[in-house]
């Protein structure tokens, strides 16, 4: 029986990895895939509220196109703040290379040995590269998002037959299960993507008013990047945070500047993402904090920054279908924040 249970396990585990080897091999067909059922979670109830007096392909023109300017209003934000960083970068990198030489000599005059490998490989042209580099791949997401919005065309007008197939005597029990993970898995998709919307809406103007208070050239543009990244947890907050700090030391030339940008953003960041946003999600989205931390980091690796964006959406998915499997309920249980039998209460009563 131990032998047994150990074949079992070890089965399992290599399942697992080709599984998880799949989805990186195959992350062209996979991210649109996923990103596109995200979607069709969000946009549904107003696809099915428009086609109860509008004709169904007007309801989904109708929706495809809100999800449309939605989509392009987040990605203009972050391609216009990028775009005017790279602007200023590219006519300031003299003092950028210039303050970068003197904290070198610095740190080298003060026994610090690791200031001269990072001389040998920073070049100021790097960071206007990495920063060209990010627009550049805002231009290459029209591609994804057209696959995207395809799938999603697809899919919404197939919701109606699929909920009838599960529906149907011959797929019971496992149907039932399944339409009932699936609504509560929209339900709270919908209210973390509400909860977002409102912290990054909320943080880009604090960042701006904090920007301009501060004197940080470019305002306008952190405030943008800072509501866009907002979206990505963890990882985006850092990157909305670092790079002002970097170009407060070269607008200042002043550490201590710096520092107080550096601070403040921090606090800006720890207060809406820390306190507020739990505080407006409530029970119903009570994850382990670990558990999200781990998921950002996990599908990042597998997928990047769409894995990012995405990964805490899969853990939500994640736990509802555990939760709907009596073996795996333990699972949602573990990943969990809170009382889980609570939280499914609550997200089944505001989907009724």
């Amino acid at each position: 029986m131990a032998i047994g249970g150990e074949g079992r396990l070890i089965g399992y585990l290599a399942t697992g990895i080709l599984v998880l080897a799949l989805l990186y091999v195959g992350q062209t067909i996979f991210v649109p895939l996923v990103f596109s059922l995200f979607v069709i979670a969000m946009v549904w109830p107003m696809q099915a509220a428009l086609q109860r007096f509008l004709p169904k392909l007007l309801a989904l023109l109708v929706t495809l196109s809100a999800t449309i300017a939605v989509v392009l209003a987040v990605g203009s934000a972050v391609f216009w703040g990028f775009g005017r960083i790279g602007q200023w970068l590219f006519l300031n990198a003299g003092r950028f290379q210039a303050i970068y030489t003197d904290w070198t000599n610095w740190l080298e005059e003060h026994g610090l040995a690791i200031a001269g490998p990072l001389a040998d490989r920073y070049d100021v042209n790097w960071l206007v590269g990495f920063t060209q580099g990010v627009a550049g791949r805002l231009n290459g997401f029209a591609g994804f998002a057209v696959l995207v919005f395809i799938l999603v065309m697809l899919g919404l007008l197939e919701v109606e037959d699929f909920n009838r197939r599960l529906a149907a005597p011959s797929a019971q029990p496992q149907g039932s299960r399944i339409r009932t993970a699936n609504r509560l898995i929209a339900a709270k998709l919908r209210r973390y993507m509400v909860v977002r919307s409102f912290a990054s809406v909320l943080t880009g103007l604090v960042v701006w008013v904090f920007a301009l208070a501060a004197g940080l050239e470019l305002a306008a543009a952190w405030g943008a990047i800072a509501f866009a990244l907002n979206y990505i947890p963890f990882l985006g907050p850092f990157v909305a945070t670092m790079f002002p700090t970097l170009f407060a030391i070269a607008q200042f030339e002043s550490w201590q500047m710096a520092v107080v940008i550096f601070i403040g953003l921090n606090v800006i960041q720890f207060i809406i993402g820390s306190y507020l946003e739990p505080l407006l999600t409530g029970a119903s989205l009570s994850i382990s904090p670990f558990a999200v931390i781990f998921s950002v980091f996990f599908w990042s690796f597998i997928w990047g920054i769409a894995g990012a964006f995405i990964g805490v959406p899969i853990l939500i998915a994640f736990i509802v279908y555990c939760f709907q499997s009596p073996n795996g309920r333990w699972i949602a249980t573990l990943l969990a924040s809170g009382d889980v039998e609570r939280s499914f209460a609550q997200a089944e009563y505001r989907e009724e």
